[in-house]
């Protein structure tokens, strides 16, 4: 009995080791920091700013629920793991809501897109 212990410890924190590199890899600031930046973060909010370039893409990455404020106005091409797209036109001192999901974008307008994030933790 105590070697099974001893293994399934292991086992758990294999399955914790590799499930922080997928949430690691799946962050926007680690998958993108050409276009994202941390602005502020404690244990209860993370503050972001995105900044895309006309063509500019990054690649699949996750959110928790989070809310956007559009500083600059433009287009995003949202990509879901289930290859569904939306485009998001984004208009100078709009507020968006959305739920936690996984996406990948690009910036298919002729302008530069601003927007600050506050992700929920």
């Amino acid at each position: 009995m105590r070697g099974c212990g001893r293994h399934l410890l292991v086992a758990l924190g294999l399955v914790m080791s590799v499930g922080a590199g997928v949430a690691q890899a799946e962050d926007p600031l680690v998958i993108g920091p050409d276009v994202y930046s941390l602005k502020f973060e404690n244990e209860r909010v993370r503050i972001l700013e995105i900044s895309f370039q006309p063509g500019q893409s990054i690649a699949m990455h996750s959110h928790p629920d989070h809310a956007i404020y559009v500083l600059a106005p433009g287009t995003l091409q949202l990509t879901h793991p289930d290859g569904s797209t939306m485009d998001f036109v984004g208009e100078e001192g709009q507020v968006v809501w959305i739920p936690a999901e996984s996406h990948s974008a690009v910036n298919t307008g002729a302008t530069e897109m601003r927007a600050v994030v506050i992700e929920l933790k």
